[in-house]
């Protein structure tokens, strides 16, 4: 957990500063064209691994055979995606009426052979909880990334910079994964060792494949129906929300997964660790989430200039729906570690068709509003399902989670108003009010966490190692 805290935060960093200054080196157009661009790369990267990693992790002892023959499938379906991208970059690039992006696109999709050519060994150092040298590799290629993003973007390159930046991030982890990891692939493929696997994998693909074309679907509609230079201000609010409200969920889920599928055949465990770590995300995100909302303008204005102060209104809603992401991946990690994909699988589809239909209906009624409003009503109407999965399942009922949820999300909503109405009156500069709203939501929120101990707050101290509790060390 330290390690993956260590690299999360540190790659947070990074990707911050560097937010921070290419939004004044490359225009929302630029981050428009990488945007509209996404889904087909992130549909083209789920085929690849075709659920084969998660298989890889969930099987209690895979043998060489097992990983060798995912290896060849990997790269035997990068090729083939990669051709597709190929042969289809002309006509994706007529529907947004943008010539650049078929070049954009041939190029970008390099990615998917880098991609294939690793995800043996970065699912081997996940099942094997060596956190260690993903989070140096990660961090190291972060920096080196940055760097020669910036140097190409005030060049001139554009949204070259950007391409180039996420080749970089891929290729790097690729060469040190394949030096460092003594594994190597054997000259066979296992008809057998594939069928056990896709009767696990194949479920976990679709599910993967859903979401990733569900989540990315936005961009498309935005990209299409408005402009590159609208979805640019979207990415960039997404980016931004992204980074804080998955900065301790991601950490808790990439640890806890093969966690899980080590003691998939103990419910109680299971359900324990979902209470504490559920508890400890919510203390964490759910102010963070508030502070952001209540500060976005002035946050918006000092990091990236006036330019991106459209991108403030969606930000703070993204925050809403950050809200409830930030708590289903330690719920629905858990299905998948007890092999249910199958009915992971059917709910990812009856969940994102009815969010499709929702947020497509919302766009028709009331625009860029009414599409954000049926992102909402998706994101949250997802996490209900997921908690009904895990009741179902691991036993942790729906009503007893929302129950010990409950104390802290009311805490967090009524801070949140008393702090808007503060400044609301107070009528300060735009700086001294964020500045503001932080302090004093934050030192609320201390004072009532000690005054009454929601059992969020009791969930997130006891992650803690007690040799690092001060308070606790004074007492004794």
């Amino acid at each position: 957990m330290v390690w993956t805290a260590l690299q999360k935060y540190s790659s947070m960093f990074v990707t911050f500063i560097g937010g921070i200054i290419l939004a004044r080196l490359l225009t929302p157009y630029d981050y428009g064209c990488i945007g509209m661009l996404s889904i087909f790369i992130v549909l083209a990267e789920s085929f690849i691994d075709g659920g084969f990693g998660s298989a890889l992790i969930q099987k209690k002892n895979p043998t060489q055979e097992d990983y060798s023959t995912i290896f060849y499938w990997n790269l035997g379906m990068a090729a083939l995606m990669y051709a597709i991208l190929f042969f289809s970059a002309p006509a994706i690039a007529k529907f947004y009426d943008i010539p650049l992006l078929c070049d954009v696109l041939r190029v970008q999709g390099l990615i998917l052979f880098i991609y294939a050519f690793n995800l043996v060994q970065r699912n081997q150092l996940r099942k094997n909880l060596n956190f260690k040298l993903l989070s140096i590799v990660t961090i190291t290629t972060s920096i080196i990334s940055l760097g020669v993003t910036i140097v190409m973007a005030y060049s001139g390159f554009g949204v070259w910079a950007l391409v180039t930046s996420n080749l970089i991030s891929a290729a790097i982890p690729s060469i040190v994964f394949w030096f460092f990891i003594k594994w190597r692939p054997i000259w066979t493929f296992s008809i057998q060792s594939f069928k056990e696997m896709f009767s696990f994998g194949m479920y976990m693909f679709l599910t993967h494949l859903v979401n990733r074309f569900a989540g990315k679907l936005t961009h498309l509609i935005i990209g299409k129906v408005f402009s590159p230079t609208v979805l640019g201000y979207y990415s960039k609010a997404g980016g931004v929300e992204y980074l804080a409200s998955t900065s301790v969920s991601s950490v808790v889920s990439q640890v806890t997964y093969p966690v899980y599928a080590q003691i998939q055949d103990d419910k109680v465990a299971m359900g324990s660790m979902i209470k504490k770590f559920t508890g400890a995300v919510a203390y964490i995100t759910f102010p963070m989430m508030f502070i952001l909302i209540l500060i976005a303008k002035p946050l918006f204005v000092l990091l990236y200039s006036d330019r991106w102060l459209q991108s403030v209104p969606y930000f703070q809603v993204l925050c809403l729906i950050g809200l409830s992401e930030c708590l289903q991946s330690v719920n629905t990690q858990t299905i998948a570690a007890i092999g249910k994909s199958k009915t992971m699988f059917l709910w990812a589809l009856i969940k994102r068709t009815t969010g499709l239909v929702i947020i497509i209906g919302g766009l028709h009624l009331w625009g860029m509003k009414g599409l954000l409003s049926g992102v909402v009503a998706y994101n949250w109407g997802s996490y209900f399902v997921n908690i009904g999965l895990v009741s179902k399942y691991i036993g942790y009922k729906w009503s007893q989670q929302l129950l010990d949820l409950l104390p802290i999300g009311v805490i967090s909503v009524s801070i949140a108003l008393i702090t808007f109405l503060c400044g609301y009156f107070l009528e300060l500069n735009i700086y001294l009010d964020g500045l503001f709203k932080a302090f004093i939501y934050i030192v609320l929120y201390i004072v009532c966490s000690i005054v009454f101990q929601p059992r969020s707050y009791k969930d997130a101290i006891s992650v803690i190692p007690e040799k690092y509790l001060v308070w606790k060390k004074c007492k004794k």
